[in-house]
């Protein structure tokens, strides 16, 4: 794979690459009207597989934000073509990676010495390369390692990517008002601490040590003297990322029990530790020979406050739901109501939001669920069809919900694909086992 000796740090390189993005997507549309001209019954299949090619381009050699955006949002097969979505998955270990010199200039300025100098060996050349971080492969004392080193500039220009996607972000998600602020904060905030390593190495170490009782779950060893804030390591773990294994596994008992384990795993930090792994794409999973599922990316952890997880929780089950007075009253906690609103508006969106967590909650309602259900996701994906063609939703204030709601829902529906991907059919209250009372 080509090598980048340079990434555009400065707000103006960075606009001027997405100005340049943006001509040729405008291009792309001009070519496809005016063929559509010629033939009418020509569909935008392939207009969504030049743009999306063309913006991923822009946006690889970019890295950062901007690049993890495209990454959050290849997640949700339910919103964007497929076009997109696979195009946008190769942001979760497939970009081109940083020069080998470009490489030793970073271990110089942060850990002090040459990467030849830590280690015994180092592979100039990165094993796979994301949105943030690239990783090479490295061995000391007979141990192989993982070092993953961050691309520079990447925490300094993470402002000025989102003030540059803000505008299309308020359109795509109607968002109205001067609150809107509070979810580009929170989105800003995380993305500013997955650009911490250190912050990463002590999140790391924390879940590792609070979940290693889970069965057939596996993590790293982390290595912090030889780790620093943009170079984390940790051991070297075999395996294939979970997207290549559910490209070839036909053993639906190794889905089920990879599946198990990752619901297990997830179902414990949300509910013993109140915090959770909010980026559960398939990149940040390997499965090892003997099926275990290994967890090698702590960037993005979100702490759950107990004033959302309580009423969050408390209306995923058909009891609350069904209850109309908690069910208002739990809307009016989650920010999802506001006091301000008329009656109209609240009949409205009690209706809206009844009709979205009574689907969405489904899996966690049953004893055990079967993620293999095609229905289901289609239901969910004709929802979110419905959603973004409903006139009257639109004319509504979009801030909606507390701002916690991004990287929860965020981490269910990353966490639903896999299980989906999978096939997996899980029991849904298994991981209670494993919380000591």
């Amino acid at each position: 794979m080509k090598t980048i000796d340079k990434i555009p740090t400065s707000k103006i390189e960075r606009a001027s690459q997405l100005v340049k993005t943006g001509l040729k997507v405008g291009g792309n549309y001009i070519s496809y009207y005016g063929e559509k001209l010629i033939h009418p019954n020509l569909t935008k299949e392939k207009l969504n597989e030049n743009n999306a090619e063309d913006i991923y381009d822009g946006l690889k050699n970019m890295k950062g934000s901007a690049l993890k955006v495209a990454q959050m949002l290849s997640m949700d097969k339910n919103i964007m073509p497929q076009a997109y979505v696979d195009k946008f998955s190769l942001s979760q270990f497939s970009v081109p990676p940083l020069s080998a010199p470009l490489v030793r200039k970073t271990f110089k300025k942060y850990l002090g010495q040459f990467p030849e100098e830590i280690f015994d060996t180092f592979s100039p050349d990165a094993i796979n390369a994301a949105s943030i971080g690239q990783v090479h492969l490295a061995t000391k004392d007979n141990v192989k390692l993982a070092v993953k080193i961050q691309y520079p500039g990447v925490a300094d220009s993470i402002s000025s990517d989102l003030a540059l996607v803000k505008p299309f972000a308020v359109r795509m998600f109607n968002l109205k008002g001067n609150d809107s602020d509070k979810y580009f904060q929170e989105v800003e905030s995380k993305l500013i601490e997955e650009t911490d390593y250190e912050l990463e190495l002590k999140q790391s170490i924390l879940v590792s040590n609070s979940c290693n009782h889970i069965p057939n779950l596996k993590f790293p060893i982390y290595y912090p003297e030889l780790s620093s804030s943009k170079i984390l390591t940790m051991s070297w773990m075999e395996g294939e990322h979970l997207s290549e294994f559910t490209s070839h596994n036909t053993d639906l008992e190794k889905g089920n029990q990879i599946g198990q384990t990752l619901w297990d795993f997830y179902m414990f930090q949300i509910h013993a530790l109140k915090q959770v792994h909010a980026d559960p794409h398939p990149g940040n999973f390997l499965i090892d020979k003997d099926s275990n599922l290994i967890a090698i990316d702590f960037g993005c952890i979100k702490n759950i406050p107990n004033d959302f997880y309580s009423p969050y929780f408390e209306l995923a089950t058909t009891e609350n739901l069904n209850n109309p007075i908690l069910f208002e009253e739990k809307l009016y906690e989650l920010e999802i109501l506001r006091l301000d609103d008329n009656d109209e508006t609240v009949a409205f969106f009690k209706k809206i939001f009844h009709e979205l967590l009574s689907l969405f909650s489904l899996p966690l309602q049953k004893d055990t669920f079967d993620f293999s259900n095609k229905n289901y996701f289609a239901k969910m994906a004709k929802m979110g069809e419905n959603f973004a063609k409903d006139t009257q939703l639109r004319k509504m204030n979009g801030n909606r919900g507390s701002k916690h709601f991004l990287y929860i829902n965020r981490t269910f529906f990353g966490l639903y694909n896999l299980l989906h991907d999978l096939k997996a059919n899980i029991d849904t209250n298994n991981f209670k086992k494993y919380i000591k009372n």
